[in-house]
């Protein structure tokens, strides 16, 4: 909560100013194919704005600015941790695709000569169980590779995969504290332990396996005409140092979890942590094996935009709480039952993004038990799929997979992915309200 000085600004013709500034700037935000601009711009330009326009209008008002420099403060310190936690993750990834790691995970597949219907379900319950350690933007990019890879140019097979590799990150994502952006908010929001999101496993689980299978059904059961030769794959080998940075990634995922647990550290250090052992044996390569892997290489591969844009979005949505208008969002919990305000997030959450959704309902922070906001984490992840750019693997693949993996051909099979949101609600209902596991 604020000082009670605090000037409400909701009601003011300023706040609707800003208010409209924000409307305006995800307009472009959302509708970034048609303009060919990344959204990260819109995004940053529009948060920041925003800010500079509440400090100027305090400042010209004779206003106490304590309130609002005790709300950058804050903000800053939430929007930091979250930053960095993703920039060590992504990093992490990084250094694995240049060891090689995917690379030789894609000759594989390739080799073994699966069926489509195969790989369909192979990079599915990779993306499912990749994303809750990777998070699911990472996943989604490298999958989508993958199926790129495999064949690029059988919409019959690539389009119901890339539907699937995005609906299996996301669902994955939506039961471990840091597999998803918005699941990361909670946790570092202190609104679940890191046990507490484990139970949401059945119902993320289910409703993709449902969605799946759906959408297998247009998958051609055929060969994608590679030969296998395992003698090939043998030839494709991780490269050195490889395998001991994922055990590390997977020592600095403890790290974090561990930290936050146990000693009251942000996720975010036990992550800077990790990275600084990352940085150690890579200068133990250089000096015992002669192998140059440098750090920063990595660093700067990382999706920049990506980090920038939950910057901009996060200062924004910010800058509307400090207004005063999320106010309004968590009166939503009063009026109507919290389950069908949770549901509806859900459904906002495919067409505005579910980052935005999912900071406006934490600093709303509504009176709501544990059990509603495992729900609510769980409809902003898993929501996001419904519609493709609704989470930030949909928009990722979307690029990857351009002219292939559009907005239409997603909405063509959206029905499929509808359902297994249907299920993974009854699933949820089931278990936190009729037996009472959580």
């Amino acid at each position: 909560m604020y000082p009670v000085e605090q000037v409400t600004l909701s009601s003011t013709p300023f706040g609707w100013l800003l208010l409209t500034l924000f409307i305006v700037g995800y307009y472009f935000i959302a509708t970034e194919e048609k303009y060919h601009i990344d959204k990260a711009k819109p995004a940053l330009f529009m948060g920041t704005l925003m800010f500079v326009m509440i400090g100027s209008y305090y400042v010209v008002r004779g206003y106490d600015v304590t309130p609002f420099e005790e709300a950058i403060e804050h903000l800053i310190l939430e929007i930091a941790e979250i930053f960095f936690f993703l920039f060590v993750a992504m990093t992490y990834i990084e250094a694995l695709i240049e060891r090689g790691v995917f690379t030789a995970l894609r000759a594989k597949l390739i080799a073994k000569g699966y069926s489509y219907r195969e790989l369909f379900w192979i990079t599915g319950v990779l993306a499912f169980f990749i994303s809750p350690v990777a998070d699911n933007l990472t996943t989604a990019l490298i999958l989508s590779t993958v199926l790129l890879t495999i064949d690029s140019k059988t919409k019959p097979f690539l389009v119901p995969s890339a539907i699937n590799v995005v609906v299996a990150a996301n669902a994955g994502g939506a039961w471990s504290p840091f597999g998803d952006i918005t699941t990361l908010m909670v946790w570092a929001a202190g609104k679940g332990t890191f046990g507490e999101f484990l139970y949401l496993f059945p119902a993320s689980f289910l409703g993709w396996l449902v969605t799946a299978y759906l959408l297998s059904r247009y998958v051609p059961d055929a060969d994608p005409n590679k030969d296998g030769n395992p003698e090939e794959a043998e030839k494709i080998k991780i490269l050195k140092g490889g395998k001991v940075i994922i055990a590390f990634g997977a020592l600095t995922i403890a790290f974090a979890v561990i930290g936050k647990q146990f000693i009251h550290l942000p996720p975010m250090w036990g992550m800077l942590f990790g990275l600084s052992i990352l940085q150690l044996y890579m200068y133990f390569l250089k000096k015992k094996h002669n192998i140059e892997v440098s750090i920063f290489e990595s660093m700067s591969k990382i999706e920049n935009n990506t980090l920038l844009f939950f910057f901009g979005i996060l200062a924004a949505v910010g800058a509307l709480h400090f207004a005063g208008f999320l106010i309004y969002a968590a009166k939503l919990y009063e009026i109507f039952d919290p389950t069908i305000v949770n549901i509806g997030v859900g459904f906002l959450s495919a067409v505005v993004d579910n980052v935005p959704v999912m900071s406006a309902v934490l600093k709303a922070s509504p009176a709501i038990d544990q059990a509603q906001w495992m729900l609510v984490t769980m409809t902003a992840g898993i929501g996001g799929s419904l519609i493709s750019f609704g989470s930030a693997a949909g928009v990722g693949v979307m690029g990857k997979m351009h002219g292939i993996y559009t907005f239409s051909s997603h909405l063509k099979l959206a029905w499929t992915v509808l359902i297994g949101y249907i299920v993974s609600l009854c699933v949820w209902y089931f278990q936190f309200v009729v037996l009472g596991l959580y």
